[in-house]
């Protein structure tokens, strides 16, 4: 396991650097970029085929900024120098512990009030340059792509903020016994959450700048699964107790020509700390699992590979606006509901069973993409705007 990505980078090449980046966080970062770059190039196909149309909307130019907004770009300056220059003197906590740091009240109150003088002082005089007397109103053209890295930004907030808050859910004694730490964390991330959260915000958005929500829900999703994949990636590289159950089983011989920590692993060195003490090892990481498990986040991002294949598949050939979309809902349902049958989890009492808390979400998941399919399919009426 390489909780970090310099962890990595130390043995390959036997270097012993210290970079402030955790494996996890490098390729949740990658998942939001991929699942927004699949959503911008479908936007832009859906515009090529007049499946979307441009936004029209009215700018001011030449306009001075207001008290309001320099003070705004002194505050951003004055937060970004205050802990960015902070860092000369306190790079080895920061590369240890990223969010701690972030969240700490060390940094560089001198340097926070030089940038962020410097900040608004540039955001003045770019605007005055151009100031033009009297102002303007002028019409510009919003293509449909680009309004993809605006919704990363808002999936990113209310992924973050929704995963955070479903994880608490689940785990309620552990945010009652520490919540300061459980609001700085980054670990302990309900997908879930954090799906329903950003889904919720994005297609606000859509509506808000009247983008069609179907078209933009059918554009998400190739994007949506394989980020998710990809996050997943995240997830068995730095060992944070997403794995499965304990595999007790032994290869069959069909799959002899798998390595056999596809089959069952222990997750050394894994950034939970989890398991027993790997004798010899010295270091912030040095535990593995007593037993192997079932390494369940390799196998979703290999199931979401092939969900994206059919999914991309599919994208051009179904005329329905919002079915793929339907479709990914169900796929996402059930692959998540079985991946449950061999993953750690905690588990509740519903009506008798016992159950996970991603077990219920999959489940009304999937029933809510076979219902939009039905209601799509009924509702459907052929040129009609293309029906957005």
């Amino acid at each position: 396991m390489y909780p970090k990505l310099s962890d990595l980078i130390n043995d390959l090449f036997g270097t012993d650097i210290n970079l402030p980046i955790q494996s996890y966080g490098f390729f949740l970062a990658l998942a939001f970029l991929t699942g927004a770059f699949i959503l911008y190039k479908e936007l832009e196909r859906k515009e090529k085929e007049g499946i979307l149309e441009c936004e029209t909307k009215t700018i001011i130019k030449g306009k001075l900024p207001t008290v309001s907004e320099t003070i705004l770009n002194f505050v951003i300056g004055l937060l970004i120098g205050w802990k960015m220059i902070g860092l000369f003197w306190n790079y080895s906590a920061f590369a240890n512990d990223p969010q701690e740091y972030l969240f700490s009240g060390e940094g560089s109150w001198i340097g926070g009030i030089i940038f962020g003088a410097a900040y608004a002082g540039y955001f003045y005089y770019s605007k005055n340059k151009n100031k033009l007397v009297p102002p303007i109103e002028e019409k510009v053209v919003v293509h449909p792509k680009e309004h993809a890295w605006p919704i990363l930004f808002i999936a990113v907030i209310g992924g973050i903020v929704g995963a955070k808050v479903f994880h608490w859910f689940e785990n309620w004694d552990e945010f009652i016994n520490d919540p300061i730490g459980a609001l700085i964390s980054f670990s302990g991330l309900t997908f879930y959450g954090g799906l329903i959260v950003a889904f919720t915000a994005a297609t606000y958005y859509g509506y808000k700048h009247k983008i069609g929500v179907k078209q933009l829900l059918d554009a998400a999703a190739p994007g949506l699964i394989i980020a998710y994949g990809i996050g997943r990636i995240g997830c068995q590289v730095a060992g944070d107790g997403d794995w499965g159950i304990v595999n007790t089983h032994v290869k069959p011989g069909w799959l002899s020509f798998l390595p056999d920590w596809m089959w069952a692993y222990t997750y050394p060195h894994n950034i939970m700390n989890d398991g027993v003490l790997i004798p010899g090892c010295s270091g912030p990481h040095c535990y593995e699992l007593a037993e192997a498990v079932f390494p369940t986040p390799f196998y979703e991002t290999m199931m979401t590979i092939l969900i994206f294949s059919i999914l991309w598949f599919l994208r051009k050939k179904i005329k329905i606006p919002g079915e793929l979309f339907a479709i990914y809902l169900m796929f996402n349902g059930l692959e998540r509901f079985f991946i449950e049958k061999i993953r750690i989890n905690n588990v509740f009492d519903l009506l008798g069973m016992r159950v996970t808390q991603a077990e219920i979400i999959s489940t009304i998941i999937f029933l809510s993409g076979l219902g939009l399919m039905i209601y799509f399919q009924k509702s459907y009426k052929p040129n009609a705007s293309h029906d957005k």
